[in-house]
């Protein structure tokens, strides 16, 4: 299957920042990857405009379960979509501890988001101190299966494993411990959806920068990754999707 690499952008870029999308554009013309660039709500139509025709799609941070209805401040997804968005990522971590989205939640989005066309990116990962008492198994065997809805398939559903105490932080697994969550996860996604599973593309995120995205790709079961700051900068999220290539 093809790689994914999905670039979160979080909270950050202005209308300035657009600029790195046209240089990724340059720089990534000949990947034999999918592209994907999640910027802030604000720019989503813009961006989505500027790649039109290319080889890269536009993707969102999150999404209500709703389609509509009196929801201050959230976005469905089929507003999304009405502005050129084709992926999401739901259940990341950070929304998860800040916000304290449950499976169920996540769940939810993710039907929404295949209701409107969208391909949902669902995130599961360990904290520190679950890694340290030796459940880190249990807890993304969990979140996966809390956060799988029904409507899943090869074709509109990726996850992504993020270790909590790798984002932001420098830290990586071993490549010993990255092998046997993504084989853990795809076990299961086999078990759940039958041969769909296998389609079902697995991301590693947390701390993935050019010095070690060859390394993490040659893993059996990791298909691409969520890329968080490296992805800011068209150079240095150019230089981890040619080791994906």
């Amino acid at each position: 299957m093809r790689n994914l690499l999905a670039g979160n952008w979080k909270m950050n870029g202005l209308a300035s920042s657009l600029a790195e999308i046209d240089m990724l554009k340059e720089l990534t013309g000949s990947a034999t990857c999918d592209i994907v660039v999640c910027p802030p709500f604000t720019l989503i139509e813009k961006a989505a405009e500027q790649v039109r025709g290319s080889h890269i799609a536009i993707g969102a941070q999150d999404c209500h379960s709703k389609p509509s209805g009196a929801f201050t401040s959230d976005i469905s997804a089929s507003m999304l979509c009405d502005v050129g968005a084709r992926f999401v990522i739901l259940g990341h971590s950070e929304r998860r501890a800040v916000y304290h989205e449950s499976n169920l939640t996540v769940a939810r989005k993710a039907a929404a988001a295949h209701g409107a066309g969208l391909t949902s990116i669902i995130c599961v990962g360990e904290t520190r101190a679950e890694r340290d008492d030796g459940v880190a198994l249990d807890v993304v065997r969990r979140q996966l299966r809390g956060s799988l809805p029904a409507t899943a398939t090869g074709c509109n559903t990726a996850l992504a494993y993020e270790p909590v105490w790798a984002i932001g932080t420098g830290l990586v697994p071993t490549l010993e411990q990255i092998d046997e969550i993504h084989q853990s996860l795809r076990h299961i996604l086999v078990q759940e959806l039958g041969e769909e599973g296998r389609a079902v593309r697995i991301l590693y995120g947390g701390s993935v920068k050019s010095s070690n995205a060859a390394s993490i790709f040659d893993v059996a079961d990791v298909n691409g990754a969520l890329v968080g700051g490296a992805s800011l900068k068209a150079s240095d999220f150019a230089e981890i999707i040619s080791a994906a290539a």
